[in-house]
């Protein structure tokens, strides 16, 4: 499928006005394979993993974007996670039937709580924000606008096998701008709002971009790949364990025979009998040639 599992980004050239355009194919469906997702909750993931994956597109950072929205409604959570490197991994959970509905409808009381994660030893950033709006699109636009003050519109779409969005936004007025077309905007949100979800299923990013902005004038930079990748592993559960300590991951084994811990994103299970604890816990026992006398 062309330009499948991309991110591309494209600018005005006589205006301070950016976008991208990101097409989830082989990506999203390893997600949905370690999932049975319902079909609301499915699409409405869907849609989320394409808006962060936009998000990512928008700053520049090292390390991980973590979207997650905590609810009261019948999807619970709402969790997507993009790197630096453009790998995505996210997750969903939900309680009972559900009707599709608007975005409060679905997650009911709750924040957008957006972490910027550079790494060990830096600090994070944290942006919270209410819910406001329908749908993802909506509330991710009054998230950027009030934290950033950039005035952005996202169009997001999911199925069964695509998760596609598109990312207008507005940059400051610089010195190299004066003068230019300071109608751009206005224009371009009229045009990209007759963009109908068959069309961005359907069409390729450069054939959607001729269909909007046929008439104006495009830079169009080349495509970032995107892919599925869960960070767990092995060494990240050892460490787990670890902090909780010794007595407490003993205990565990002496009632379960092991500690089986089963990663939420990607289903990966790791499993850690006693003799795999007393070597998590032998590292934090100082040599008996280390100890100091008195």
């Amino acid at each position: 499928m062309q330009d499948a599992d991309t991110l591309r980004r494209f600018i005005f050239e006589n205006a301070p006005v950016r976008g991208e355009i990101v097409r989830l194919n082989a990506t999203w469906r390893a997600v949905l394979e370690r999932h049975d997702y319902p079909p609301v909750v499915r699409e409405t993931l869907g849609e989320y993993l394409a808006a962060a994956a936009l998000l990512s597109g928008t700053i520049k950072y090292d390390g991980s974007l973590i979207m997650q929205i905590r609810g009261t409604g019948p999807i619970t959570t709402l969790v997507a996670e993009c790197t630096s490197q453009r790998t995505v991994r996210g997750l969903a959970k939900w309680v009972g039937e559900i009707a599709p509905g608007s975005l409060s409808e679905l997650t009911g009381a709750g924040n957008l709580v957006i972490t910027i994660d550079p790494g060990p030893d830096l600090q994070r950033y944290q942006g919270i924000v209410s819910l406001e709006g329908n749908n993802i699109a909506q509330a991710l636009g009054h998230y950027l606008e009030r934290s950033e003050q950039l005035k952005t519109q996202l169009w997001l779409v999911a199925n069964e096998s695509l998760a596609v969005g598109m990312l207008l936004q507005r940059l400051p007025d610089t010195a190299a701008h004066a003068g230019q077309d300071e109608d751009l905007w206005n224009r371009v949100q009229q045009l990209a709002a007759t963009v109908t979800p068959e069309e961005l299923l359907t069409l390729s990013p450069a054939d959607l971009l001729r269909r909007l902005f046929n008439e104006e004038d495009l830079r169009v930079f080349e495509a970032e790949p995107m892919s599925f990748r869960c960070t767990c592993s092995r060494d990240r559960v050892r460490n787990m364990l670890r902090a909780l300590g010794p007595d407490e991951v003993h205990d565990i084994i002496k009632e379960q025979g092991a500690v089986s811990i089963t990663c939420e994103y990607c289903n990966q299970k790791y499993r850690f009998d006693a003799v795999d604890a007393e070597q998590i816990f032998a590292a934090d026992v100082p040599p008996l040639g280390s100890l100091t006398r008195h």
